[in-house]
């Protein structure tokens, strides 16, 4: 079996002694995985031949990368998504599974952007040792919210022109690998991008349909505000871009004077993002003398459910678009 260079001293996970602390779950995480591609990976050109015969093993973290991969790869990609419905990549650590999927996978596709929160080191590293690719990776810092001490925000999706350069990643990534079908990718990421134009345009005239002064969404993370921006909503979110950062008291205040002085109709709750910060902001504001409704449930940090609408992109935008302007109308 061929073998990659040897691992870095650096890279490798540390030797514990019998009196030291416990490793850190991330820290051996990327140890195992690191280890594992240093002694299956085959070689670059085995692989490329090997496709011919197979689909691309790949590896994704969100569910809305890996409906993504599905729709550029087609029939000729097996998609194994890390995180399913509900999970929040923020929080996510990764298992000794993730680690073997990671390991077995012809490429792996992620957010980057540091969506992937405590797994971002892994992820990063691995591009050393295997194909790993951010699917921001073309966007223009230009276009990315800066968010502070050069950071940005990674909630890309909600612009649809900017998940297009997703798409386009994925489908070169795929072409690059397996050249004997890249014609295959990039039709099936023509017809797609077409979907998508579709798709914005929609989300434009849909925002239309609410007044402009009732344009303001609440939620429970601040993950909306590329949608904002595109499409004319002021968007507030109770807790930060990441929700590692709990909400304290003075936020929930902060916010709460903020609904009841614009007397904000509603409120929105995320489907990866436990309700209890939304209804705090609820209480206060009615003891503010306003009531505020929930809005209805949003998807922001994944998609829905695999076979559902909704366990697609297109699927999730729509649902969050018409559940919006639905509760603003």
């Amino acid at each position: 079996m061929s073998r990659l260079p040897q691992i870095p001293a650096s890279l490798r996970a540390p030797r514990a002694s019998p009196s030291a602390p416990r490793a850190a779950p991330r820290i051996l995480g990327l140890g195992l995985l690191l280890t594992a591609l240093n002694a299956c990976a085959p070689q670059e050109r085995q692989v490329r031949a090997d496709l011919k015969d197979r689909p691309i093993r790949v590896t994704t973290t969100v569910n809305m990368i890996t409906d993504l991969v599905r729709q550029v790869g087609g029939d000729r990609v097996e998609v194994s998504g890390l995180m399913g419905p509900g999970v929040d990549p923020h929080l996510y650590k990764a298992s000794a599974g993730d680690v073997r999927r990671l390991a077995n996978a012809d490429v792996t596709f992620y957010g980057g952007l540091h969506l992937e929160g405590k797994m971002t080191d892994v992820l990063e590293k691995l591009g050393r040792f295997h194909p790993s690719h951010a699917v921001t990776e073309r966007i223009p810092e230009r276009r990315l919210r800066d968010v502070g001490e050069g950071t940005h925000d990674p909630h890309v999706w909600f612009d649809v022109t900017l998940w297009k350069s997703a798409a386009t990643v994925v489908r070169d990534r795929l072409a690059d690998l397996d050249p004997t079908h890249a014609n295959v990718y990039r039709a099936n990421a023509d017809r797609y991008l077409r979907e998508l134009d579709d798709l914005d345009r929609w989300i434009t005239r849909r925002v239309n349909d609410v007044p402009r002064e009732r344009r303001v969404m609440i939620t429970a993370h601040d993950a909306f505000g590329y949608f904002g921006d595109r499409y004319g909503v002021e968007v507030r979110g109770l807790q930060g871009l990441s929700t590692t950062a709990e909400a304290g008291t003075r936020d929930v205040r902060a916010l709460a004077d903020f609904i009841a002085r614009r007397r904000i109709r509603a409120v929105f709750v995320e489907s990866s993002v436990p309700r209890r910060t939304v209804e705090a902001v609820q209480a206060a504001v009615r003891s503010r003398g306003h009531d505020l409704d929930v809005g209805g449930e949003l998807y922001s940090d994944s998609a829905g459910a695999e076979g559902t609408p909704e366990g697609t992109y297109v699927g999730m935008v729509r649902h969050n678009v018409n559940t919006l302007v639905e509760a603003l109308k």
